[in-house]
């Protein structure tokens, strides 16, 4: 067993930036081809496809609104027509939309957030299934939040719930999907130096964050990527519907 990916193909959603940039190269530097989907930053995705593409390996960019049925159908299509197959799918765009108080949370906000988090997966796993059955198997791993976990931190009620929908859709994949050897799994990140949170929490938000973390520090993308890859190989082979935590002890489960 190795933590090699020669010739696997995977989809990295939200590969843009943060976690998913750092995934992505993770697993160029494994050695797979990368499809590094984006939504809005194509500059990003390019640079990512880049470093993957120095490291030796092969990647594309490709633009979907994850949250649009065609446009995932297209998402897979081309890279169906670039690479032949789909063998991992890192189900990972995902955002806040913004802090909000639960009392001032608008249906329009809860709706997005849903949408973006929770039906992306479901949509993007919809498309990768018949692919994966057709192949003989694959690996399919959820990015949710230790939000899911906690409740999440102020105003993000509704973040953190649907990163809860993201762990049970995660569990009932996984007893569905085995049949046809497709493993399912997630994972929980805590704080991490990302865009995600230069966006959605201010310096005073972080800095409580902090209290509550026993290694005193925020994480980094790499660390999150280095569980990811875990996950998509050999090694996690007998793992199956769970959700690794990842946040310097924030949350022991």
């Amino acid at each position: 067993m190795n933590l090699f990916f020669q010739d696997k193909v995977v989809l990295v959603t939200g590969g843009s930036t943060g976690i998913g940039a750092a995934i992505a190269k993770g697993f160029g530097a494994a050695g797979a081809k990368v499809a590094v989907h984006y939504l809005t930053n194509e500059e990003k995705a390019n640079q990512v496809v880049s470093s993957i593409k120095e490291m030796g390996a092969d990647a594309i960019s490709v633009r979907a609104d994850m949250t649009s049925a065609s446009d995932v159908k297209n998402l897979y299509s081309v890279i169906l027509q670039h690479y032949g197959r789909v063998d991992i799918l890192i189900n990972n765009a995902g955002s806040m939309v913004e802090r909000c108080p639960f009392e001032n949370l608008s249906e329009e906000v809860w709706d997005q957030v849903y949408n973006i988090n929770v039906k992306s997966i479901f949509l993007s796993t919809k498309e990768a299934v018949p692919i994966m059955k057709k192949q003989g198997g694959g690996v399919v791993i959820n990015t949710a939040s230790v939000a899911a976990r906690n409740g999440g931190g102020p105003g993000a009620i509704h973040y953190a719930s649907a990163k809860g929908a993201v762990m049970t859709l995660t569990k009932g994949l996984a007893k569905e999907l085995l049949p046809y050897h497709i493993r399912v799994n997630g994972i929980n990140p805590g704080v991490i130096s990302t865009p995600f949170h230069e966006k959605f929490s201010p310096d005073k938000v972080r800095d409580q964050f902090l209290k509550g973390i026993p290694m005193g520090r925020e994480g980094t993308p790499e660390e999150i990527a280095g569980a990811v890859l875990f996950l998509a190989s050999d090694y996690a082979s007998y793992i199956c519907g769970e959700h690794i935590e990842i946040n310097g002890g924030q949350w022991m489960d």
